[in-house]
């Protein structure tokens, strides 16, 4: 199968409108952490992410998608989720790969590139998925993108995707539920 290049962030809007999808977008200086983009959100109501791609000893990726104040269990997250050993972050390089942004850019948005469908589970914070708007980088760290919670799931569907909504500060395994 021929990988056509990364979608950018106008591809990605127009996608938006053309799904009859409502957004808005704030444009602002590149943050790569949560930490420096705290001041620059304070502006822009609703839950803003942290994003992980991460793989498994098998070599199995995963997007996490959690609230920006989210601790992670990614211990118990792998355990719930049936990882084969533990959940080490994915190589930039991969990443680029496979989603077509750049370290600082990873967000759901970016599963619209991953035409192969190498991303075997998407994982949204139930704490994140409780705000309305949520914000995501629209595929480049300089801007930020509001949509709501069941657009999100929408949007996912449509590209192949069936995120499990879940308490990622603590997961449960299958069998504790």
């Amino acid at each position: 199968m021929h990988k056509p290049p990364p979608y950018t962030r106008a591809h990605l809007l127009a996608t938006l409108d053309k799904a009859d999808i409502a957004h808005q977008t704030v444009d602002h200086k590149a943050v790569f952490t949560v930490e420096e983009g705290r001041e620059i959100k304070t502006t822009m109501p609703g839950g803003h992410s942290k994003n992980l791609f991460l793989k498994d000893k098998a070599g199995t990726f995963y997007l996490v998608v959690a609230h920006a104040d989210t601790r992670v269990d990614l211990v118990g997250l792998g355990k719930s989720v049936g990882a084969k050993g533990r959940f080490s972050f994915g190589k930039a390089e991969i990443m680029e790969e496979i989603l077509g942004v750049s370290p600082g850019s990873v967000t759901p948005f970016a599963l619209i590139n991953d035409v192969e469908k190498r991303i075997s589970a998407v994982f949204l914070d139930k704490t994140l998925m409780a705000f309305d708007p949520v914000w995501f980088h629209p595929l480049e760290n300089t801007a930020s993108t509001a949509i709501s919670p069941a657009s999100l799931l929408l949007l996912l569907a449509s590209w192949g995707y069936d995120p499990q909504i879940m308490d990622l500060a603590n997961p449960a395994p299958e069998s504790a539920l």
